[in-house]
């Protein structure tokens, strides 16, 4: 699909490209977002570029995974956003926010304006967050945007060659009071 752009109050949501390159770059070389994530570490210009130029644009054009770069109205990147398909209706979210950028609610308002997008344009009727055991400020913009934490996942994600514990959490349509594509029949 070609991307979208999706707007907040504060915020545009669009894909990134080549003109981002080096703000992706920039943002990439907090520690923080190399310790949390599983992008390259050390984080090179090359792999910004195969981000901007390559991966990014392959997930919209194959419906596997919709890319936001989360920009303020004056152009700075405030963090990044992604969605990937890993089942039919199900996606798991990802996101980072820029070191000078945290802590403002950016990351969280646009999580629930992407949920939304992905519920009623993409037929996701779940949506997964996971981060490593121990991410709590990736946790804490999870239940901000109204994800319930279902669990710890033992050995669940590889982060450089290590298995790492993890925590996931959900979102469904009706947390938000939309629709479902499919009936739900939860547990008694």
């Amino acid at each position: 699909m070609e991307p979208v752009t999706l707007t907040t109050d504060r915020l545009v949501l669009r894909t990134v490209g080549p003109q981002d390159t080096d703000a992706v770059y920039a943002a990439c070389q907090d520690p923080d977002v190399q310790r949390w994530t599983t992008i390259p570490s050390p984080y090179l210009p090359e792999h910004a570029r195969g981000f901007t130029e390559q991966m990014v644009p392959d997930g919209w054009a194959n419906d596997t995974m919709y890319t936001f770069g989360l920009f303020l109205p004056a152009g700075d990147l405030a963090g990044m956003l992604g969605v990937t398909m890993i089942a039919l209706g199900v996606g798991e979210i990802g996101f980072w926010a820029a070191k000078e950028h945290r802590g403002r609610g950016h990351v969280t308002e646009a999580a629930v304006a992407v949920a939304r997008w992905a519920f009623t344009e993409r037929a996701v009727d779940r949506l997964e967050w996971r981060a490593e055991v121990g991410n709590t400020a990736s946790r804490a913009v999870a239940q901000r945007a109204g994800f319930t934490m279902e669990g710890t996942l033992r050995s669940a994600i590889n982060n450089r060659g290590v298995r790492r514990d993890s925590w996931i959490g959900s979102l469904l349509p009706s947390d938000l009071a939309l629709p479902s594509t499919s009936p739900y029949l939860p547990a008694p």
